[in-house]
């Protein structure tokens, strides 16, 4: 690491020139006290300095120049330099007047003179009042065009939840970290919930500790960062803090009405413990700055109580020969004598019966009331497990920087890792299913998946001058992967030879993307002008890992594993074939075993000029190649009109694009997916250049494309206070990647059914460039700061976003999928509801902040639109009503370094509506509230306590 240091240090060396003066000075608050970390710009350039431990900077700058003084949730000031010691007093002011990173290169934009619409979020702040502990739950409640809600019963989107701009899918959505492109998460969404067929990025692997404040760009921006895009970038700036520790302790749980199976108490505790501390590095503001956090989260369920059917005639059989100690896996030979034998000793009129085809439609008959009371059950004791899955993890991030001279010349790295382990359930096997062995599980069981996440990053790179020109070269590498164990389940069909734990295999995804940055700031070019060009290579891989035999292969009555078409499965009593594999989430095969690679190389031209102190305008092209499906260049231009000071219209045009995900490429699988009756289908994912495919006339995935508009306006009302933002946009995206339904095998011996039956699955499933959508919506902010008196402060905020997707135009299907009428499958209806209605289209929010010198008290009130049961039934698509949840905490700093908070997310115990029986969407008692549909979660109202310890 070092050589690579002094590799890029001297390829800069030759080209930085020398200070020709040095203005000091020290930048202070409201208070007196220093701002460590506080940014100091000469203005028009990139010439910059940051504040020590004791608010104290440096910077290399003429007498008179103007310097642009800025730090995170307070207003940026411009002062002129001065020859002598400067004392620098920044007030408490609206963070929309921060420098920004994201949506433009120029080094002196604020979100409020931007071309595009960018919400700055203090996380500082949040980290010490908001309930949310985990970055997707602190986004879904602060910011209203993001969207991110916890799973449930969805295999592996329990332990990663799907997050969303503007109703767009997760994968539409670029992160950055201090402005580099982000990997994504190596799971794909192929379940039951909004964004399926989707790949996100998993934004619970970094620690809210260890973030300073998150830009949201909330502008289509392909032609300036590439891929994934199309609805928007969230950049997230890491801590530079020094000399200073924070540590925090929030501990918590969920005090419902509906806790423990909706009787009431207390479930879902979870603790965080997080800490942040750094260390000056060298004499020029340098920094070494580590982040990281614990925490522990229980899970919780919301289901009250089973009302189907548990056991059958069978099942009394099997309790009475089991209470006799025999062993009734024997009660499944051929020889009915001892089932005759059990059954009348159970009181069980077999009406003369003594064959097994006589027996069985005899004992297939329900017995669930009697039998529950034989037992001694109740039928709670058959509930799944409907609600949040249980966590553990940790994560650490480094943030380093270490200035190499005056003039700006500055290595940097940042890095992170985090390990999460996961628990969740499946669907209850039930006694009375072939699913269940019952002389293993004599009263069925409840399946579990346990994940195995973990994640590593690292970023190093060197910026500088080169004749004037800023130079920024870096490398970024991450990896994420997601290992399965199913456990306290079982292979039905090796019957008494299978384990209960399986070791399910998994999958990983790598990212490596070397960048270089150019730009120059010409302040003397009309009224400035911002010139920036670059290029990015990027290499990245996907690999599906094999699970054990026994997780994925399916046997005969005699232990062979079936490899052949002619072989038949183990049975139950009914003649029922036994599915193979563990149950709730079969295991990667061999077959399904992959490693698959690519590469992309992209250049960009990115200019913004002032053409008056009034009129600025901007114009991004971008160029990209990837090696698997060929080139696409985007553009962008953007304007913005200053009518007044405090009166700014601005306005984008932009074209896109999205490539598909290396996963929807190539994922391949068998899982367990429950239809909308809850019964099971063993459903193959296929890959695009399959057999299955050919067969079905389903085209190899392309690029998405986009194009988008927006218009909007900023707005400062200073007498009042206040800051207002207003944008309206147009998003067109066409061959948007979807995940298809369930198509069926003809059951003829075709050769799709033959492919079928090689996956051990029952129906296939692919992705494809099935439709187009347009999206359209109205975002508002409106920010307002004042003073009560000389010591209390009152910060509001009230945001809004108001959209609409829909479906346009035909569904993109083949002449094949038209001439077999499956297109209704290729772009089922529960789909579109997913696309269009299944997650908020209207939120907004009002956050209030009144703090003293001694006490915080922070009130949100956050408004959820309606949302739509997602089912392929038009007439159980019931709709989900509005919704108000309001948080509220207290905040007491007992000392300088010790801060006491206690509060409450949901305040007022709000839910969902329930789902009503005419709808037929309760699965017999399972979903009292909807898992297809999500606003806010099922939680109900959690109370909190927090600790908070700062040390400088």
């Amino acid at each position: 690491m070092k050589n690579l240091f002094l590799t890029f240090y001297l390829l800069v060396l030759g080209g930085l020139g020398l200070a020709s003066a040095q203005i000091t000075g020290t930048v202070l608050d409201e208070d007196g006290a220093p701002l460590p970390g506080a940014s100091v710009v000469v203005k028009g350039t990139t010439t910059g300095s940051t504040t020590d431990f004791d608010g104290n900077f440096s910077i290399n700058a003429e007498v008179g120049d103007t310097l642009v003084v800025s730090y995170i949730g307070f207003e940026s000031k411009e002062v002129a330099a001065e020859g002598g010691e400067m004392r620098i007093t920044l007030t408490s002011g609206v963070a929309l007047s921060e420098v920004i990173i994201v949506g433009s290169r120029n080094p002196n934009r604020t979100a409020t003179e931007s071309t595009v619409p960018v919400d700055v979020i203090d996380m500082k702040e949040l980290n010490n009042v908001a309930p949310q502990v985990n970055l997707n739950q602190i986004l879904n409640y602060v910011a209203p065009s993001f969207t991110s809600n916890t799973q449930t019963i969805s295999d592996g989107t329990d332990h990663i939840d799907p997050a969303s701009l503007r109703g767009l899918g997760p994968d539409q959505v670029l992160v950055l970290i201090n402005g580099k492109r982000r990997h994504t998460s190596s799971l794909i969404n192929v379940n039951g919930t909004f964004g399926r067929g989707s790949v996100g990025t998993d934004l619970n692997a970094i620690p809210a500790s260890a973030i300073q404040r998150i830009e949201v760009l909330r502008d289509g921006a392909a032609a300036q960062y590439g891929s994934d895009a199309i609805a928007g970038v969230i950049n997230i700036v890491l801590n530079k803090s020094v000399n200073e520790l924070n540590a925090t302790v929030t501990t918590g749980a969920n005090f419902t009405k509906n806790a423990n199976d909706q009787t009431g108490g207390v479930d879902g505790e979870t603790t965080n413990i997080a800490a942040s501390y750094g260390v000056a590095l060298g004499e020029k503001g340098g920094f070494l700055n580590f982040s990281g956090d614990f925490d522990v989260r229980e899970d919780y369920s919301r289901m009250k109580e089973w009302e189907g059917e548990v056991f059958n005639q069978y099942n009394v059989v099997e309790r009475v020969a089991f209470n006799d100690g025999y062993d009734i896996s024997n009660l499944l030979d051929d020889d009915v004598s001892d089932v005759i034998q059990y059954a009348n000793q159970a009181g069980i009129d077999l009406n003369g019966a003594t064959t097994k085809e006589e027996l069985q439609p005899i004992l297939s008959a329900d017995a669930t009331e009697s039998e529950l009371a034989a037992r001694d059950q109740e039928r709670s004791d058959y509930n799944m497990r409907v609600g949040q899955s249980a966590l553990r993890g940790g994560r650490l991030f480094a943030n380093f920087s270490l200035p190499l001279d005056d003039n700006g010349t500055e290595v940097y790295s940042f890095a992170g890792i985090s390990s999460r382990t996961g628990n969740s359930a499946g669907f209850y096997r039930l006694p009375n299913q072939s699913r269940t062995y019952t002389p293993a599980y004599i009263n069925g069981f409840l399946p579990e998946i346990n994940s195995n996440i973990k994640d590593k990053s690292l970023s190093v790179g060197i910026k500088g001058k080169i004749n004037e020109w800023d130079v920024d070269l870096s490398n970024t590498y991450g990896k994420n992967s997601f290992l399965y164990t199913i456990g306290n389940t079982f292979n039905a069909s090796m019957q008494n030879a299978s384990p209960t734990l399986f070791d399910a295999g998994g999958f990983s995804f790598a990212q490596n993307t070397s960048n270089l940055d150019v730009t120059r700031f010409f302040e003397d070019v009309m009224s400035g002008l911002n010139v920036a060009f670059g290029a990015e290579y990027r290499v990245e891989n996907y690999d599906i890992i094999a699970g054990e035999e026994a997780s994925y292969a399916q046997y005969t009555a005699d232990g062979q594993r079936i490899t052949l078409a002619t072989q038949e499965p183990a049975q139950d009593f009914f003649g029922n074939a036994r599915p193979g594999g563990s149950q709730v989430f079969p295991g990667f095969s061999p077959n399904n075993e992959l490693s698959r690679g690519r590469s992309s190389v992209a250049g960009y031209v990115d200019v913004e000029a002032d053409f008056s102190e009034r009129f600025l305008a901007s114009f991004a092209t971008r160029f990209e190649n990837y090696s698997d499906f060929g080139s696409t260049i985007n553009f962008k231009l953007a304007t913005r009109y200053k009518v007044s000071d405090n009166l700014n219209l601005r306005g984008a045009a932009n074209t896109g694009f999205r490539a598909p995900s290396l996963h929807q490429i190539n994922f391949n699988s068998t899982s367990t997916i429950f239809d909308q009756n809850g019964d099971p289908q063993e459903v193959g994912t296929f890959a695009n250049d399959s057999r299955a495919a050919e067969l079905l006339g389903i085209p190899k995935l392309k690029e998405e494309t986009s194009s988008s508009v927006s218009l909007g306006l900023t707005a400062k009302i200073p007498d009042a206070n206040l800051t207002i933002t207003v944008d309206g946009y147009y998003v067109e995206i066409n061959d948007r990647v979807v995940y298809t339904g369930q198509f069926q095998g003809p059951g003829t011996g075709t050769e799709l059914d033959n492919l079928l039956r090689q996956a051990n699955a029952t129906a296939a499933s692919f992705f494809a460039n099935a439709i187009n959508t347009e999206s359209r919506g109205l975002d508002v902010v409106i920010t307002h700061n004042t003073s009560l008196g000389d010591k209390w402060r009152l910060k509001s905020d009230l945001a809004g976003t108001f959209s609409k997707t829909n479906q346009i135009g035909d569904i993109n299907a083949s002449e094949v999928l038209r001439n077999a009428d499956e297109v209704d499958t290729y772009f089922p209806e529960d789909s579109r509801v997913y696309l269009e209605e299944a997650v908020p289209r209207t939120k907004i929010n009002l956050s209030n902040s009144l703090t003293s010198d001694k006490l915080v008290f922070f009130l949100r009130n956050v408004y959820f639109g309606e949302v739509t049961e997602a089912t392929t039934v038009v007439a159980n698509q019931q709709v989900f009503g509005t919704k108000l949840v309001t948080d509220l905490s207290i905040g007491y700093k007992a000392t300088d370094a010790l801060t006491f908070t206690i509060g409450a997310n949901n305040l007022f115990d709000i839910y969902p509506d329930r789902a009503e029986e005419q709808y037929n969407n309760r699965s017999d008692g399972r979903f009292d509230w909807s898992r297809r549909a999500q606003q806010f979660g099922i939680g109900g109202r959690f109370l909190f306590a927090r600790l908070n310890l700062s040390l400088k």
